[in-house]
């Protein structure tokens, strides 16, 4: 049973990996980004991306004026770091 957990949040991460990465390709294309899969993504993911993005604004990395939008990056990583984290944690229950 925990090995299917195990395998459950390791795709869940891997799916949430995937929306942030299409997200940041459909933001190169002002057409697709506006479109109803665009929203359908920027809703899937913002709740994710913008508390991360929040966090990085008080930082130099997001102060303002910045070009790049690190966000996505450091969700990523945390994604990554949950992940781990929990799998480790339902490891040591088997």
């Amino acid at each position: 049973m925990i090995s299917v957990l195990i395998e459950a949040v390791r795709i869940f991460s891997q799916f949430l990996w995937m929306l942030i990465f299409a997200r940041i390709i459909m933001s190169w294309f002002p057409s697709l980004r506006e479109g109803p899969l665009g929203g359908l993504l920027f809703a899937l993911t913002e709740p994710i991306i913008g508390p991360v993005r929040k966090i990085l604004q008080k930082t130099p990395l997001g102060g303002p004026g910045m070009v790049l939008d690190f966000a996505p990056l450091a969700s990523f990583l945390l994604i990554r770091i949950a992940e781990m984290v929990i799998v480790s944690f339902l490891m040591n229950l088997l």
